[in-house]
Parts: structure tokens; C-alpha cells; sequence
């Protein structure tokens, strides 16, 4: 199974922040299915009022079983104290502010499931992972399939924008489609990697702490080449190094086109739009055709025809 526990908390005395409940539901409404409407995470959302005690136990039983993925969201207030940093719960008080992010972590580490992945978009959200001073166990480091994504470093706070959290924004962004890959699957890694590209040099920068072999699909999109084009890349091009040679039978334009070479070379002008390949001593693929040049891998192409070559696509 794949459980989502998405949590958006606005009522923290003192200090209302907007947006998070806006948030909350944004991210479970596109964790819910993939693009083609196929179900994906099976989501407990919580917008509520919520105490210390209620999501202590929704985060246990997220993270109960041997379910493929547990991903928890949070977003709302988070706090560092002498003993560490909390997300805080609507029952906050002083000394007890909420629920603290080393036993969240106790919590994943020992679950069963094969991926664990924790993202925070609150305030100081990046101490999570850190070890407090009290507590320096083993079960407070990062074990082994878990991630972690959060929108500020452990001094930080989390930036909003027109009432939503910047780092959120992003993270649907990336979800909706932003982030996928060649073949549809949108990873944590790709989030991060979209994340982080968003935003400028002066901006506020996610944390990104993981320890995974292989990254995990968060959610599919419609490619954007389609896969039978995508695996023919092997065809074209039999060994990476390989130049594809072009002459004017090839496009479509020109006096005697080839039926057969025409729709190859339709096929490698997607490759072409998506990075995979380019024309040789010209700029465009039509004058590589029609001046007898050729067309080669680029380095993505390079790493798609390697999985291609290896039956993972």
C-alpha cells in the first residue's frame, strides 16, 4: 500500500499563519491519483483542530506495516527549544509545544515500510534529522529508505507568498507534472531537484536529506515523449556513440521524401524537444537533413538509451 497522512494546522496562538489548511489540501488532492486518473495514495488528511496526543497516533499508524511507501506532509508552525524541534499542535503550550520532530523520526525509522518520506514546510524544519544534544542514538539518524524534504534550514522560517507557503507551492508544482521524468515518474529527488531550480540565488533553499539506493515514484504523469518513440532510441542508434546519418529522404519538405525515413525523422524531432538528441554541425534538424549531416545523443540521451539497453523502460 501507499499511505499519505497529510497534515495543515493553522491554529497556533499568537502567531496565525495562512495558508497552511489551502496547502494541505492542495498537496493531498494531487497525491490522491496519478495524471490518468489511476488511484495512487490512500490519504488521511487533517486540517482540524489537532492535539499533540491525536497526531502522535495518526503518525504511528501512518508509519505501521509493510506498505510500500508511508509519506507524511506537514505543514504549519514548527519551533526549536533546549530539547529540539517540534511541529506544534493546536494544544500548544509553553514546554509543551507539540510533537517533537526527534520522536517522528524514532517513529520511521523503525517502521516496516520500504520508503519512508517526511516533508515539512514550517518554520526551523530543517533540524529535522539532526540529533538533539539529548538525544544522540542511533534512531535518531537517518536509516535507511528514508527521506526527508523541508522548506527552511533549522534557523530559518518558512517563507509564504500571496498566502501560501512558498515551498508548498512548489511541491505541487512539481507533483502536477513539474518534476517528472522522460518516462512519467516523479521521484523525491526530481521534486527537490525542481524545488531547488525554482528559486534564485537569494532565495530560501529546501533541505534534502535521504538514505536510498534507488528513489521511489511519488506519483505518474503522462510522459511527455511517448514511451514506444522513447524506447526506440536503441533502434536508432545502436550503440551510444553512434552518429544517425540524415539526408533530404528524410524530411518531409523535400522533393523525394521517404515515407519510411519520414516518420523516423518525426520521431527523433521529439527526441529532439525533450533533450535526447541533436543535429550534427547544424542548428536545426531540417538543414541536417536536407545538407546530408546527422544527429547524435546528448548526454540524456546517452542515460535514456542505457535504460532502454537494460529493459527499464
Amino acid at each position: 500500500m501507499r499511505k499519505a497522512l497529510i497534515v495543515g494546522l493553522n491554529d497556533y496562538p499568537d502567531a496565525p499563519l495562512e495558508g497552511c489548511v489551502n496547502d494541505a489540501y492542495s498537496v493531498s488532492n494531487v497525491l490522491q491519483r496519478n495524471s490518468d486518473g489511476s488511484p495512487n495514495f490512500d490519504v488521511m488528511l487533517i486540517t482540524d483542530r489537532c492535539t499533540k496526543g491525536e497526531l502522535k497516533r495518526n503518525i504511528k499508524a501512518l508509519f505501521e506495516g509493510d506498505n510500500e511507501i508511508a509519506l507524511m506532509y506537514f505543514s504549519g508552525h514548527g519551533t526549536v527549544t533546549s530539547t529540539g524541534g517540534y511541529i506544534v499542535t493546536t494544544d500548544y503550550s509553553e514546554e509543551d509545544e507539540g510533537v517533537s520532530m526527534d520522536e517522528i523520526l524514532v517513529i520511521a525509522n523503525r517502521s516496516k515500510a520500504k520508503n519512508k518520506i517526511i516533508i515539512l514546510d514550517c518554520c526551523n524544519s530543517g533540524v529535522f534529522g539532526t540529533p538533539s544534544i539529548q538525544n544522540q542514538s542511533n534512531l535518531t539518524s537517518i536509516c535507511d529508505g528514508l527521506t526527508v524534504l523541508t522548506a527552511s534550514k533549522e534557523d530559518e522560517s518558512a517563507m509564504e507568498f500571496n498566502g501560501s507557503g512558498i515551498f508548498s507551492s512548489l511541491l505541487v508544482e512539481a507533483l502536477h507534472g513539474g518534476a517528472a521524468d522522460l518516462r512519467g515518474d516523479i521521484t523525491p529527488g526530481s521534486v527537490y531537484s525542481y524545488i531547488d531550480r525554482a528559486l534564485g540565488a537569494w532565495d530560501q533553499r529546501p533541505v534534502f536529506k535521504t538514505n536510498v539506493s534507488t528513489f521511489t515514484s511519488l506519483r505518474k504523469v503522462v510522459p511527455p515523449i511517448p514511451l514506444d518513440i522513447l524506447r526506440k532510441i536503441k533502434e536508432y542508434f545502436p550503440s551510444p556513440e553512434e552518429y544517425f546519418k540524415l539526408d533530404p529522404s528524410f524530411e518531409p519538405t523535400s522533393e523525394n521524401p521517404n515515407s519510411d525515413n519520414v516518420e523516423i525523422f518525426g520521431n527523433l524531432q521529439k527526441m529532439v524537444k525533450v533533450g535526447l538528441v541533436v543535429p550534427v554541425d547544424e542548428e536545426h534538424m531540417y538543414y541536417a537533413a536536407m545538407n546530408y549531416k546527422a544527429c547524435r545523443l546528448t548526454a540524456t540521451g546517452y542515460h535514456y538509451w542505457k535504460l532502454t539497453n537494460a529493459n527499464r523502460i
